[in-house]
């Protein structure tokens, strides 16, 4: 599921939202609701709302940004807080 978390930020940084969301919306019913470790439930949000601002899927987009700012926010490792911050700061801000 990591490798499509990969595939959906690659499409959304390349613009390509109609193939960005359906493997966003995958790998989120994936991680979500089960135990992740905080760093990776912080990529699954920032993921999704790249995907979905690349869709055009505004509404889902502020959402899911909102949901990472908490998920980042959460984040107990600097190092691991540091490394998902790279790719948070590649989403436009609502």
């Amino acid at each position: 599921m990591r490798a499509t978390m990969l595939l959906a930020e690659v499409h959304a940084v390349l613009g390509h939202g109609s193939v960005a969301l359906p493997l966003a919306q995958e790998m989120r019913a994936f991680f979500v609701g089960r135990d992740t470790p905080d760093w990776e439930l912080a990529f699954t949000h920032a993921i999704y709302a790249h995907a979905a601002h690349a869709a055009c899927q505004i509404a889902e987009y502020r959402s899911a940004y909102q949901q990472a700012v908490v998920a980042l926010e959460a984040i107990t490792d600097k190092e691991d807080r540091s490394v998902v911050l790279k790719t948070f700061s590649q989403i436009p801000k609502p």
